[in-house]
């Protein structure tokens, strides 16, 4: 049997169990219990704001930032391509009419 069907079948029987009926209409209990759920995402969005503000005091560039400046680099790159065959393009045409 995999975890997740024991784990499945497990807070089934959880569920089923009368004191935990009685638990889970325990207004404070499931205040607790949400806050509880809620915490690892409250931690990871700290720890992500906490290492912007980092990287910002230390001068480093963020990922999202890196990523933006290759975005940036990839579209001047092919403005440049652009240009330069136009330029010879043009340069081509000047010499068939000379």
């Amino acid at each position: 049997m995999s975890l997740k069907k024991t784990l499945m079948s497990q807070g089934m029987k959880l569920m089923s169990d009368p004191r935990m009926m009685k638990l889970m209409q325990n207004e404070q209990f499931m205040k607790a219990m949400m806050t509880a759920m809620s915490v690892p995402g409250r931690i990871d969005g700290f720890t992500k704001e906490q290492a912007e503000r980092f990287a910002k005091v230390m001068k480093l560039a963020t990922s999202r930032e890196v990523k933006d400046l290759k975005r940036t680099v990839r579209a001047l790159e092919e403005q440049l391509a652009e240009l330069k065959q136009q330029n010879q393009q043009k340069q081509e045409a000047e010499k068939e009419a000379q």
